[in-house]
């Protein structure tokens, strides 16, 4: 009676390297997914800074519109006016009706 041997399988070298690129995306996979969530996660952290710099940024605009139109005010003006030495005289109003 002779030994008996195992049927081998023989792979062609398509196969071979099916298995390779499937092996290698299976160990690449989590890489890629850690990866991007890594970037996902600085971009959310730079968003969140944006949305920071935007509000106080608005803040100040209002603040400076608030005092530009406090400096605007007529009654300011007519102050500056009169400290100048300027009077307010009616007469020299004149009214443009279309």
């Amino acid at each position: 009676m002779g030994i008996k041997r195992g049927k081998r399988i023989k792979l062609f070298k398509f196969e071979k390297l099916l298995y390779v690129v499937a092996i290698c995306c299976m160990l690449l996979s989590p890489l890629g997914i850690v990866f991007s969530k890594a970037t996902l996660s600085k971009l959310n952290i730079e968003v969140e800074q944006l949305k920071k710099e935007i509000g106080t940024q608005q803040n100040k605009n209002q603040s400076l519109t608030m005092k530009i139109n406090e400096l605007a005010s007529l009654e300011n003006i007519q102050t500056i006016a009169q400290n100048m030495g300027l009077k307010y005289n009616n007469d020299n109003i004149k009214v443009i009706v279309d």
